[in-house]
């Protein structure tokens, strides 16, 4: 097939990367300095799936249709990436690889002949620099679309990128993607301290800033009457518990998350953004959950900061030190 690759940051270089070992015909889409970098040397990929290469076909937009195509931006850049390949990309099906909530519906409005599906990958993956990306943790993927069973189509997809990377169809994505806001909390602790993930977990106090943002993720949810999907053992059961835990037990969970992930430095797709000098998706993340509490008419009050934290560093380019965080905090 010939598959397109719109945005070629560390998850978009490393699935054309494993889907062009496939045999399939990758055209990549990127800006600056990454074009000429790739067209002369391809792309690199080493970590979790070994050492691997590609040489795709580099292009600053596309001008021919493809067979099936990734969008693989950040969430804020999302728009405006599909907006300026739409006349290649309507009818195209599409699968949306983004954090957040909003992706497959901002692709669904803008190619409207298009069939649209969210991919969401548990991989961590850290951008070195143009088709340089090194594999922190080799994970699988998860394609699915709406609240309902899978489908047909769904199913097709599903089997062409499970021959790349391991990759699962689901029933009720936005549950899923509910999950996925959970994990994702993740993130901005890291993009306000500098720190990586594991360091901030390893901080009583930033561990326990983290939990509350989660449980309050969860209740914003069910609020909001979403059944979460399981993913990484982390069940529509088990968050409804934790959402109800003392602080002191909910802990256990980002600790969890913390011995998948290694000894290998994970800094978080947030603060790799803050690295490159590029806006953050915090208001895809934590901010979501902000604008979903509003909406159920709940308050999300942890969310909020973090989120306006994020803005803070962005804004002064300093990050703020574990002491900061606290008094800020409370």
């Amino acid at each position: 097939m010939r598959i397109a690759v719109i945005g070629a940051g560390a998850l978009g270089s490393t699935f054309a990367c494993l889907l062009a070992e496939q045999g399939h015909d990758l055209v990549v889409t990127m800006r600056g300095a990454s074009l000429p970098a790739v067209l002369a040397d391809g792309i690199h990929v080493t970590g979790g799936y070994g050492d691997r290469f590609a040489r795709p076909l580099a292009v600053e937009r596309l001008v021919e249709p493809c067979d099936l195509a990734l969008i693989c931006t950040k969430a804020q850049d999302a728009a405006a990436a599909i907006a300026e390949n739409a006349a290649a990309l309507d009818g195209t099906p599409v699968l949306v690889v983004q954090n957040g909530l909003d992706g497959v519906t901002t692709a669904e409005r803008l190619l409207p002949r298009s069939e649209c599906f969210g991919l969401i990958t548990i991989i961590a993956a850290h951008y070195e620099g143009p088709g340089r990306v090194r594999v922190t943790t080799a994970a699988p993927s998860y394609l699915g679309r709406g609240d309902g069973p899978v489908d047909a189509a769904t199913r097709r997809w599903q089997l062409v990128l499970d021959a790349a990377v391991p990759t699962l169809a689901l029933d009720n994505f936005v549950g899923a993607q509910w999950t996925k806001l959970v994990v994702n909390m993740l993130n901005a602790l890291p993009a306000i301290t500098g720190l990586s993930v594991q360091e901030v977990i390893g901080q009583a106090d930033l561990r326990r800033l983290m939990t509350r943002s989660m449980r309050e993720t969860v209740r914003v949810g069910l609020a909001s009457g979403v059944r979460f999907h399981t993913l990484q053992g982390l069940s529509h059961r088990r968050l409804r518990a934790f959402a109800v835990a003392p602080l002191w037990a909910g802990q256990v969970l980002p600790l969890s998350m913390r011995a998948r992930m290694g000894k290998v430095a994970n800094q978080g797709s947030t603060l790799q953004s803050l690295a490159r000098g590029q806006r953050t998706e915090i208001d895809f993340l934590n901010g979501a959950v902000v604008q979903a509490a509003a909406e159920a008419g709940v308050a999300a009050p942890v969310n909020a900061l973090l989120t306006k934290l994020v803005h803070e560093v962005e804004r002064s380019g300093r990050f703020l030190t574990p002491t900061e965080v606290r008094a800020r905090h409370w």
